[in-house]
């Protein structure tokens, strides 16, 4: 184990500098990252080299997988494969010695279930909040959605998957029920109560219905290690998931925020206990509403005190908020293309974040790189960014290229959580108390009915009776007792329904 990853070297042959190697420190691991570039420059390659680093050094690591391309970290690079001879003229351009080949230990996860562990949470556990970003509610649905959380931690009523949130909001549309609640709450409308059933259909039409549920994701199978101390690689396997960038990017950050809200204070440690890459980060802030950003922007600030280190992975870093980019301290820029102004503006924005390097322009520097080049400004010890520096990323030891089908199955096998998400768990939650209360309401409600028949039958009985021939008697106080409870019957039984379903009668 050592205390710093090596990310690469300048051109050892060209420079002759033995202190040219670029080093992330890991007590400063925690302080956040980026890595950005254009397609094609190398950004999965550097993700690949500092998570199978970050492994070896004995930390987690969380990475989503949006191509596939990561998931060879699983295996060996091979003398055979065809990048061999540039793999190890690069290892020697750098003055990296020797290149190796080991894989890394890897646990593979879908929220699908189909190309890893299934993964899963809780409708409870994701929030209002952001069920409400990933459904595209306005204000005044998320209100709505508010309310249905509020009423069903106030009744006992679980909601666990996403029929429990179906029945439920069902369950709200009843007139009864409404203007219960909305003298309780607050006004639900039913305009707002309809859009927000409509946008959860769509919500499980994309898929979602597989990841809410139980067994919920416990985040200690996040951190685990090897018995040789190596930090396990979780890869989400999100080639299908990222079809639903707001699904993709909403689960992601509702990952940080559980890990934010579960890990305790640890300060600054030698090393981060978890290292969480987030690919394609530019969705995370695509149309976020204002509570949510704000939500964003706290969990960046504050994670790193739970020794979470964040990096985020993107095309261009104007894609990210600049209260968000204040943040990274670690920074590792590949190539960006600069045809058009736009374009231009992102280089110069780029180029401006780095700490100035007197032997090169780093705004000219972003343009001229080839693959596998990238400008490198870690944190030092005391947390001051280094002078940029130009870059050769060092080969990777594990496959450059994805795993097949096959040897993904086999590392599942042997996981060490294999067979603990595999199979849905479906308890009684609010969807089965919800329906057994209707199904006890309606016997009763048939109970009633036959009552009420007996006393309306009673009722003419007891009128047939007072009439004579010349008329009719007045009837007695009993009678019109018996003739009122008739008439009121319906009534009670409709009242006393909605009470049992809704837990609100007396017991």
């Amino acid at each position: 184990m050592t205390d710093t990853i090596f990310l690469g070297g300048a051109d050892a042959n060209a420079t002759g500098q033995p202190d040219a190697a670029q080093s992330l420190i890991l007590k400063v691991a925690n302080r956040h990252g980026l890595v950005a570039g254009a397609t094609g420059t190398g950004k999965t390659v550097t993700l690949q080299i500092m998570a199978q680093a970050f492994s070896d050094a004995g930390v987690p690591v969380f990475a989503a997988d949006v191509k596939g391309d990561l998931s060879g970290i699983c295996m060996p690079g091979s003398e055979t494969h065809k990048a061999h001879a540039n793999l190890t003229a690069r290892a020697a351009q750098i003055g990296m010695g020797p290149l190796t080949y080991k894989a890394a230990p890897t646990i593979f996860w879908d929220v699908f279930g189909q190309s890893g562990h299934p993964i899963r949470a809780t409708i409870s556990e994701m929030g209002p909040l952001l069920l409400s970003r990933l459904m595209g509610l306005t204000d005044v649905q998320e209100g709505v959605l508010n309310i249905a959380f509020q009423y069903a931690d106030d009744n006992g009523l679980l909601l666990l998957d996403l029929k429990d949130l179906r029945k439920l909001l069902v369950s709200l549309g009843d007139d009864t029920l409404r203007t219960e609640i909305s003298r309780k709450y607050g006004n639900v409308a039913p305009a707002s109560l309809s859009a927000v059933q409509r946008e959860l259909l769509v919500l499980e039409r994309e898929g979602a219905e597989r990841f809410f549920g139980e067994p919920a994701l416990e985040l200690a199978d996040f951190m685990r290690t090897t018995p040789d101390g190596r930090g396990y690689i979780s890869i989400l396997d999100a080639r299908k998931l990222i079809n639903s960038p707001k699904l993709y990017s909403t689960f992601l950050l509702w990952l940080l925020s559980e890990l934010f809200e579960e890990l305790p204070e640890i300060g600054d440690p030698e090393k981060p206990r978890l290292v969480f890459f987030f690919d394609e980060a530019h969705l995370l802030f695509a149309g976020a509403p204002p509570a949510l950003m704000q939500k964003i922007e706290q969990v960046v600030r504050l994670i790193r005190s739970k020794g979470v280190g964040v990096y985020f992975v993107t095309q261009n870093p104007r894609d990210l908020p600049e209260s968000v980019i204040a943040q990274l301290g670690n920074r590792i820029q590949h190539a960006l293309r600069a045809y058009t102004p736009t374009e231009q503006k992102a280089v110069k924005s780029a180029a401006s974040s780095f700490r100035p390097n007197p032997a090169f322009e780093t705004q000219a520097a972003i343009t001229e790189m080839g693959v596998g080049e990238a400008l490198v400004s870690t944190l030092e010890a005391k947390g001051a960014p280094t002078m940029v520096q130009k870059t050769l990323i060092r080969p990777p030891s594990s496959r450059l290229g994805p795993a097949t089908d096959p040897e993904r199955a086999e590392v599942q096998k042997t996981s060490p959580v294999f067979g603990k998400y595999d199979k849905a768990v479906d308890r009684e939650s609010a969807y089965e108390i919800l329906s057994k209360r209707e199904e006890a309401a309606a016997r009763e409600a048939e109970k009633l009915t036959k009552l009420g028949a007996k006393e309306k039958e009673a009722g003419a009985k007891a009128k047939a009776k007072g009439k004579t021939t010349t008329g009719r008697r007045r009837m007695s106080t009993t009678e019109r007792a018996v003739n009122n409870a008739a008439g009121t019957a319906g009534r009670e039984i409709v009242r006393y329904i909605l009470r049992g379903i809704f837990g609100t009668r007396k017991r």
